[in-house]
């Protein structure tokens, strides 16, 4: 009776350890699942408008830009590009 118990005892604490076990690899599974998931959209919301002295500074910046583009310097492509990154679009 006495080696009966002791296989009982064994047999259940091996089981209960590999529940453990399992239940643990579930959890991080379930975890990295959620850490893959999508996060929900943030809404966009337009920059806000610059600033009287960035808006004078981006003024003067296209109108030397457009100065170079008049003399040859720029070809429009490039106006475009320098105008588009200084207006930030």
């Amino acid at each position: 009776m006495a080696r009966t118990a002791v296989v009982a005892g064994t047999a259940t604490a091996v089981s209960n350890r590999v529940s453990r076990r399992q239940a643990e690899r579930w959890s991080q599974q379930e975890q990295g699942y959620y850490q893959q998931q999508q996060p929900y959209p943030q809404e966009q919301y337009a920059a806000p408008a610059p600033a009287e002295d960035d808006r004078d500074r981006q003024i003067a910046q296209l109108k030397e830009l457009a100065d170079l583009k008049t003399q040859g310097i720029l070809t429009e492509e490039e106006f475009a590009a320098q105008k588009a990154q200084i207006l930030g679009s």
